[in-house]
């Protein structure tokens, strides 16, 4: 009673005589099942009209396979069906209505599909709906007002469509949600009317339509929510200082509205909060010195509103901020040197359009892992420290429109990819950089014996004190250097030293260790994502949150891998623990013990080049400009490589199955199991390592 072929690489079509009317031959074909999965295959073609033929079927999953064309009409035979997932193929065509008949469904998914024309009313009138997804598709009309009719929806997402029309009404006495999604589309309605409480919701997001109203305290009263995002509407009203006590929320986006007021001093109490966005409001008043209270952040984004006054030095105990954009305020002051202190600030620090004065800290030379840095617009005065050349993870800086004077940095981005436009208009700067007069040089004076003498004088000292300074520095870096190696060595050694031996940047380790083998459930097949020779990939979604990592885990044990395990293992972590690039996959941590041997990286949300190029469909989002941008983006991570990393690193399998793509089609280079470090006396290497043609040069 039950066909699985699921998780196989089964091609071909569905035949229409597997599922025969039955009037000649009743006991051939799949005429008698009753639950039919053939999930994640390379199944396709059209799914057939006699499937309605299966007149006792209660499962239908066909999700993510190659099946395209319409919906059969004939589904709506199957009147005993519970289940129907159709989602993540190239399905066209509308909803059929005969689905109304389907009147015991509970699950229903056509998410991420080519699907048009409007919803039938009928779809919404199921009494029985549980799940109902239709985000990504290409849907117009209204939404079905009576979604949640039976009062049992608990998972509802219609995001990324052309949705018209009024939130719907059923939607606000629907107390059993716990995960709703309507973002994107072009719905109307008011945010303090449509929406009720919600004791068990975790997760709304209705950002980008035309909501009105305002913040309604009762936001506060959905205790259990996790995530609340309802960006890009025209939202007024103040910020209610009930939606800063709850205390599950992670993340809160109420950007790009109409919202004013002053941020609550309340903030404080939402501690668990990791990415805050209140950009593109009406804010006034100053940023609260309770902000420094949300030491969980990592991103806050404050930009384009009417703050005013100081940063508060409190911020340095958002120890786990990655970014900060407080730009296009008017924010005014000197930069304080506690930003310095935010160790883990590593996308950007964005202080543009604001009104701060003094010199660029010596302090922000601390911020080794900053890839971008905005401090255009303000009035700043002094000279463009030197420090600034040495940071090497920095991609993109703009320093223009300020008070700066003097000679530029020469070395790491002022040396690369500067651009004349990142410094203009200052009061007067030099270098030899396009749009910059050349500096000054110094004129030797003639000078008497005595000068001569004294001026010898004076030169042999420094040449000495300058040997001296540099002998210590050498010494000073191959001490650093051995204690490195020595540490991963430890690393690496016996596990009877130590109990945990997991590591990772910016979460607490024994926590995210846990939450790891959690969301993979344990490292299950479901989980996984894509294999290569040394291990698979699993995604993993942090519970609670809604983090999504990817989990790379070796073949092998630790306690066994074999020399080429070990060695390619060691090559990822070292490599990618000293690379800090906007294009080049992050690695957030990793785990070398017993029966875990993986690493954790960010999450690519579009996989890698090579399958989105050999899919049909995605292929076509791929034109000339968007594959300009990538290639550009796998250049500027290889110049990074090669040029502004010390020691150079040669990565030696670039190929498309090793650029991964971002939400938004960014490319960033991965898999770095061969990379190698580039030694002064190592020009040329005798073995092979990575892809054939693929590999770099010399590699």
């Amino acid at each position: 009673y039950e066909l699985d072929v699921s998780r196989n690489n089964i091609t071909g079509t569905l035949d229409p005589r597997l599922f025969p009317d039955g009037t000649n031959e009743p006991r051939t074909g799949l005429i008698s099942i009753r639950n039919f999965l053939s999930q994640r295959t390379l199944l396709g073609g059209k799914i057939p009209n006699e499937i309605g033929n299966i007149r006792n079927l209660t499962l239908l999953a066909l999700d993510e396979n190659n099946f395209y064309g319409p919906i059969p009409p004939s589904i709506g035979n199957c009147t005993h069906l519970s289940v129907l997932r159709l989602n993540e193929n190239h399905l066209s065509g509308t909803i059929p209505s005969s689905i109304g008949k389907l009147t015991n469904l509970t699950d229903v998914r056509f998410h991420i599909n080519n699907l048009t024309g409007t919803v039938p009313r009928e779809l919404g009138n199921l009494s029985s709906l549980v799940v109902l997804h239709l985000a990504e598709n290409n849907f117009v009309g209204e939404l079905p007002p009576e979604v949640c009719k039976g009062g049992k929806l608990v998972n509802f997402s219609a995001a990324y469509n052309s949705f018209t029309g009024l939130i719907p009404r059923s939607l606000r006495n629907c107390s059993t949600l716990y995960r709703v999604r309507m973002e994107y589309n072009q719905l109307k309605g008011y945010a303090d009317q449509d929406f009720g409480v919600y004791p068990n919701l975790t997760y709304l997001d209705f950002s980008y339509n035309k909501v009105q109203g305002q913040l309604s305290a009762k936001w506060g009263a959905c205790n259990n929510l996790q995530l609340l995002k309802m960006a890009g509407n025209s939202i007024s009203s103040i910020i209610q200082e009930e939606i800063f006590q709850l205390k599950q929320l992670e993340v809160l986006d109420l950007s790009n509205n109409q919202i004013s007021g002053k941020i609550p001093l309340q903030i404080e109490n939402a501690n668990r909060l990791f990415q805050l966005n209140l950009g593109g409001n009406k804010l006034t008043g100053m940023i609260p010195e309770e902000i420094g209270k949300l030491s969980n952040l990592e991103d806050l984004d404050l930009s384009m509103n009417k703050l005013f006054g100081p940063i508060p030095n409190q911020i340095e105990d958002c120890s786990k901020l990655q970014s900060l954009n407080l730009s296009n305020n008017h924010l005014n002051g000197t930069i304080p040197y506690q930003i310095g202190n935010l160790a883990a600030l590593q996308e950007f620090l964005d202080l543009s359009y604001n009104s701060f004065s003094g010199e660029i800290p010596a302090d922000l030379s601390k911020l080794e892992n900053l890839v971008s840095l905005n401090l255009s617009h303000n009035n700043l005065s002094g000279g463009i420290p030197e420090f600034l050349g040495g940071m090497l993870s920095l991609s993109t800086i703009n320093l223009s429109y300020n008070h700066l004077e003097g000679p530029v940095p020469k070395s790491g981005i002022f040396n690369s990819s500067v651009l004349p436009s990142d410094l203009r208009n200052n009061k007067d700067l030099c270098g030899n950089i396009q749009g910059l007069r050349p500096c000054e040089v110094s004129v030797i004076e003639p000078v008497d014996g005595s000068s001569k003498r004294k001026n010898l004088a004076v030169l042999l000292g420094s040449i000495l004190g300058g040997s001296l300074f540099l002998s210590l520095v050498l010494v000073g870096i191959l001490c650093f250097r051995k204690k490195q190696e020595s540490a991963f060595s430890r690393h690496s050694s016996s596990t009877t030293k130590r109990n945990n031996l997991f590591s990772i940047w910016s979460f607490d380790g024994q926590i995210v260790y846990k939450d790891i083998i959690e969301a993979t459930n344990n490292f299950d097949s479901q989980c996984c994502v894509g294999e290569g020779a040394l291990g698979k990939v699993y995604k993993a979604v942090i519970k609670g949150g809604g983090q999504v990592f990817a989990v790379k885990k070796m073949k092998c044990e630790s306690d066994s891998l074999d020399f080429q395990s070990i060695k390619s293992f060691q090559s990822e972590v070292e490599a990618m623990g000293e690379t800090r690039h906007r294009n080049i996959v992050k690695l957030y941590g990793f785990c070398y013990r017993g029966t875990h041997t993986f690493l954790i990286y960010e999450y690519m949300e579009r996989g890698n080049l090579a399958d989105m190029l050999g899919n049909d469909k995605n292929a076509l989002e791929l034109d000339w400009p968007k594959r300009v941008e990538i290639v550009k983006g796998v250049a500027h991570a290889l110049s990074y490589m090669h040029h502004d990393h010390n020691p150079p690193l040669i990565h030696r399998d670039i190929s498309s199955k090793n650029v991964l793509l971002s939400f938004n089609l960014e490319a960033r280079v991965s898999d770095f199991g061969t990379a190698r470090f580039l030694k002064p006396d190592s020009s040329i290497w005798t073995s092979f390592a990575g892809t054939y043609g693929y590999a770099a040069p010399g590699a």
